[in-house]
């Protein structure tokens, strides 16, 4: 079987409808979008366009479902996550195909996301079974004080497209765990893998209404009308701080509980007694993992002085070499980016960098043919008044900051309204432990250029969000507090 017969046998396999209520059919109005490939452009599926009365309808589902999910014990729940697990690690590579086609990113990165997303389901199916409460006395011995945890109620996600698969289950798993029902909204760039883990989760045994999923082109009517809604519980949100803040707005007359995991402005340090060699290899990674469309993606390079040169040397060099090609084609490194406007975006910040005084090492242009790509680019000597020095970058471009003290590197990592995630490169035990303190960052990666773990508690400080997500935090998000006073 051809590469290409495989994708159209997968794409075949991927419901096209509005999954509500363990039902998949068309949108109340009969619209559809369609889902290109944005390394060559063609449709490859249409999709059902949700309206706000399908939205409506899911949540309906969501709130018919929350009672008896909220019931069902916690170890069939745990059953349920397991089994979703073992069922996606078995469909991996038609998951990494399926993620490699809508999002572009290269098909052994869309791997790596089939993993870490799946250990979102494996890491909740064992926390489902651990949520505690306690007991105690209270100080006057008037009365026993017991603390529960119960669920918050049905929730409504919206995933980004970046991580089609991994931004799903980061949300899916712990709400399931602690025994949340939900609605979710995936972008419409790349719904696809987003719908075929609902299908996978009902193969593995979910309940008809505990997810429901809507995907829609009018994002911001659905959820205008879901957040409006008093039986709605909780908002979950990963994207732009921009739209954030909107859904903040939104969500306060209800006063529902939210997660909002949002942009980001990485700064990655290298002081001069850092190992150059990983250093380079933790750069490439945290820079250039999909195609630099993360919000964890190192934004500015801050390099000492002394190191600058023969740092900027090494990294270019493999810059230069990394092959461009379509994402779900075996061998590139780097693959389109997600549609036109990012290119465009990505063509404008390289040029102001330029006219600000940066230098071109290597890359900085867009590359000829169909399909939204950009050459991967080193850029040297940016200036403080580089807009990519404030914008989150979003694309395949290294921007090197130079800088001549300690105080004056984490000057310049603090000045930016972020605070997701930064990198420190150092082998002096007092520096690394003074940059815990002082760097103004959710999470940090200290000799290492990935920090995204099942296990930790992912989410940043400022205007880079609220809450957590993953680790036993994240199902916290999900659970509400009761307090009850016995008396003696």
């Amino acid at each position: 079987m051809t590469l290409e017969m495989h994708e159209q046998d997968l794409l075949h396999k991927v419901q096209a409808g509005i999954g509500i209520g363990g039902t998949w059919g068309p949108s109340s109005s009969g619209a559809t979008f369609t889902v290109e490939d944005p390394a060559t452009g063609d449709v490859i599926k249409s999709v059902a366009d949700a309206t706000v009365e399908d939205a409506v309808r899911a949540l309906d589902s969501a709130v018919a479902a929350q009672q008896e999910w909220a019931e069902t014990p916690s170890r069939l729940r745990s059953d349920i996550l397991r089994r979703a697990f073992d069922l996606l690690i078995e469909r991996k590579e038609e998951f990494a195909l399926l993620i490699a086609v809508e999002m572009g990113k290269p098909i052994s990165e869309a791997r790596g996301e089939v993993v870490y997303g799946g250990e979102f389901l494996r890491w909740f199916s064992e926390e489902a079974v651990r949520v505690q409460g306690d007991y105690r006395r209270n100080p006057e011995g008037t009365g026993s004080i017991t603390v529960s945890h119960l669920p918050v109620g049905p929730c409504y996600f919206i995933t980004p497209w970046n991580f089609p698969l991994a931004m799903a289950t980061r949300k899916i798993a712990p709400a399931l765990a602690a025994g949340c029902t939900a609605v979710i909204k995936p972008a419409e760039l790349t719904p696809l893998t987003t719908i075929y883990l609902v299908q996978l989760l009902e193969e593995a045994g979910l309940p008809p209404g505990v997810v429901n999923v809507v995907p829609t082109s009018n994002p911001g009517a659905q959820s205008s009308v879901l957040l409006a809604d008093p039986r709605l519980r909780k908002l979950s949100f990963t994207g732009s701080t921009a739209v954030g803040v909107k859904l903040l707005e939104a969500a306060a007359p209800n006063v529902l509980r939210t997660s909002m995991e949002l942009g980001g402005n990485a700064p990655f340090l290298v002081f001069d007694d850092a190992d150059l060699d990983r250093a380079v290899e933790g750069v490439l990674l945290a820079k250039f993992r999909n195609i630099g469309q993360a919000c964890t993606a190192a934004n500015r390079i801050l390099v000492h002085d002394s190191i600058a040169d023969e740092f900027v040397g090494r990294v270019s060099e493999q810059v230069a070499a990394m092959k461009i090609g379509r994402g779900a084609d075996e061998g590139n490194d780097i693959g389109a980016l997600v549609d036109r406007r990012a290119v465009a975006k990505t063509v404008a910040l390289v040029a102001d960098a330029v006219e600000t005084g940066a230098e071109i090492v290597t890359g900085g242009d867009t590359v000829a043919g169909p399909g939204n790509f950009f050459q991967p680019t080193v850029i040297d000597k940016v200036g403080p008044d580089a807009r990519l020095v404030n914008e989150e970058i979003f694309g395949p471009v290294l921007a090197i900051i130079r800088f001549a003290s300690e105080d004056e590197a984490v000057q310049i990592a603090n000045d930016t309204e972020y605070g997701l995630v930064s990198y420190v490169y150092t082998e002096n035990l007092g520096r690394s432990q003074r940059m815990i303190e002082k760097l103004q960052t959710g999470m940090m990666g200290l000799n290492t250029g990935l920090v995204s773990n099942a296990a930790a508690p992912f989410g940043g400080i400022k205007h880079s969000g609220i809450g957590r997500e993953g680790g036993f935090e994240g199902i916290r998000e999900f659970l509400s507090t009761k307090y009850t006073l016995t008396p003696r």
